[in-house]
């Protein structure tokens, strides 16, 4: 099962800032079982339409039953309060799928 959250920060947002908040969600992995890989990175493509949606990052879950544990999950919880009090998020977009592979 992935996850897929991809921000798109307010232009008043901080290169510190969003580190912190990046170390924040990468954090999670270590405190919610269940994940089997995170990935991150910035939008780099040169097509220009990704509505000033900009950091990408990606969980890994085992399955789908550790993915709906997570959401409900305390530390998920602490992260959505963390980023609140940042102020520096001006949209989210949430993917979730299971790979498909022939």
């Amino acid at each position: 099962m992935r996850h897929i959250v991809i921000f798109k920060y307010k232009s008043t947002a901080t290169p510190d800032q969003i580190e912190k908040v990046t170390s924040a969600i990468s954090n999670l992995q270590n405190k919610i079982p269940g994940i089997v890989a995170f990935e991150h990175g910035i939008n780099d493509s040169p097509e220009n339409k990704n509505n000033g949606f900009t950091h990408v990052y990606q969980f890994t879950f085992e399955d789908a039953d550790a993915r709906d544990t997570y959401l409900p999950h305390p530390e998920h919880q602490k992260f959505g309060e963390f980023l609140g009090e940042m102020k520096i998020v001006e949209d989210v977009f949430v993917v979730d799928y299971i790979p498909i592979t022939k």
